[in-house]
């Protein structure tokens, strides 16, 4: 009897340390379960990029970097060849010199035959003037006298006065011709010769883009022609990257925004770079629409949640840091 005793005895010791322990384990379970846990988000690196095209429609005919290529402000990428540009620059070109020509003609003048011409005109129509000045002077004093009618000496003034007309309008032709055209017409002509310019130097902008340079430091991510093909005015020929211009984006539930505020900095990790710690400062917070809404699973007790995209900057260049890259940030 005593053995039977202390076997249920010991049985039920060993049933209450048992119960004791589970009720400890699920203590210690549902105290982590109902405890707040680490929000770990997870991002990419972004760095931005700029697209090379050019006004130019032809064949690409060469390329001076190919992918992966570091490159310099104004280096050249690509040379493109347009025949129908270089056309409409000969065109253009005999077109400024045509009118060219016909400006220097009108600035010119008369020729030098014409206004010699013109000029022994006016001095034939001025010596007849003075010896038919001179008749009449003699007419008029021999009227005076009695000596010839009043008929002779009007048909000497009328001579006299014709003559007088003769040599003034011969004035004025040497006059036109030593002048040269009209001001109108000069300013016509200059007017057509810039305009004839200007053809030239709208045809020769377009063809400035038959080399493309780089409008920045990079690094050539992206080159979508092949050499030979045709491209279309502002077709996109490549892509150049700025790696001195990255940032890491987030996609986080609006739950959690009053952890990350405008100007906040957090702490992140790089797994690509051996889980490398990196400090990021917040520049960018946008909702996403909604397209990117958490939908609430419960009636009551919940609500549809947005999405919005966070971008932060790091706040010191990180090394070997590249697009594409995850980024983890733990919110704790």
């Amino acid at each position: 009897m005593n053995a039977a005793r202390k076997q249920r005895e010991k049985s039920i010791a060993i049933g209450l340390v048992s119960l004791v322990i589970l009720i400890a384990v699920l203590t210690i379970v549902g105290f982590f379960l109902t405890s707040e846990r680490d929000e770990i988000i997870q991002g990419q690196a972004e760095a931005t990029q700029v697209r090379i095209s050019g006004k130019l429609p032809g064949r690409v005919t060469a390329f001076f970097v190919s992918e992966g290529e570091r490159v310099s402000k104004g280096d050249t990428l690509v040379e493109i060849f347009s025949s129908d540009a270089e056309a409409k620059l000969m065109q253009a070109e005999a077109m400024r010199n045509v009118y060219m020509a016909q400006n220097q003609k009108v600035d010119a003048g008369a020729r030098r035959e014409v206004i010699a011409s013109a000029y022994d005109m006016w001095q034939k129509a001025a010596a007849g003037a003075e010896i038919a000045k001179k008749s009449f002077d003699r007419m008029e004093a021999l009227y005076k006298k009695g000596v010839v009618s009043a008929q002779k000496r009007d048909e000497a003034e009328a001579n006299y006065k014709a003559m007088a007309a003769t040599e003034r309008a011969a004035k004025s032709q040497y006059d036109m011709a030593r002048s040269g055209a009209q001001a109108e017409d000069k300013e016509a002509a200059k007017a057509m010769l810039e305009a004839a310019k200007g053809g030239v130097a709208q045809v020769e902008s377009v063809l400035a883009d038959s080399y493309l340079t780089s409008p920045i430091d990079g690094e050539i991510s992206d080159i979508f022609p092949n050499a030979g093909e045709l491209v279309g005015q502002g077709t996109p020929i490549m892509n150049v990257l700025d790696l001195d211009d990255m940032w890491i984006t987030f996609n986080v539930r609006e739950e959690l925004l009053q952890k990350l505020p405008m100007g906040a900095e957090i702490k992140a990790t790089i797994p690509a770079l051996g889980n490398r710690e990196t400090t990021l400062k917040v520049f960018y917070i946008k909702d996403m629409g909604s397209y990117a809404v958490w939908r609430a699973t419960k009636v009551t007790g919940s609500y549809d949640a947005k999405t919005f995209e966070i971008k932060a900057r790091p706040v010191e260049k990180v090394e070997n840091l590249r697009p594409g890259m995850s980024v983890l940030m733990d919110l704790k």
